[in-house]
């Protein structure tokens, strides 16, 4: 079965950071691109980065520069490490796989940046 497992989050002072993981199950991992969003209260989940099968990135107009998405093949892993936080970035986490029209989703993890 498909399982995606976020870890990482947590309580980060302005200007820190952190890095997300994402641990992925139950499909061909190295053929699929991959995926973070977040959420934050009251707002719409939004893409924060992409990362392709072969590692070519996108990110948000938000985010560029401070964070950065990866992943290891060998261990089904797909990170997002978080630099110079925002208390703006805060919000839940979410890794996302798109299984060719079967979309798989982890059950996030919250990151909350203070003052």
């Amino acid at each position: 079965q498909v399982q995606l497992v976020e870890s990482g989050g947590g309580v980060v002072q302005s200007g820190g950071s952190l890095r997300l993981s994402c641990a992925a199950s139950g499909f061909a991992f190295g053929a699929f691109g991959m995926s973070w969003y977040r959420q934050a209260p009251g707002k719409e989940r939004e893409l924060v980065a992409v990362i392709t099968r072969i590692s070519s990135t996108n990110y948000a107009d938000s985010v560029k520069g401070r964070f950065t998405i990866s992943r290891d093949d060998a261990r089904n892993r797909v990170y997002l490490q978080m630099n110079s936080l925002k208390p703006e970035d805060t919000a839940v986490y979410y890794c996302h796989a798109d299984l060719a029209g079967l979309s798989a989703w982890g059950q996030g993890t919250q990151v909350t940046v203070s003052f």
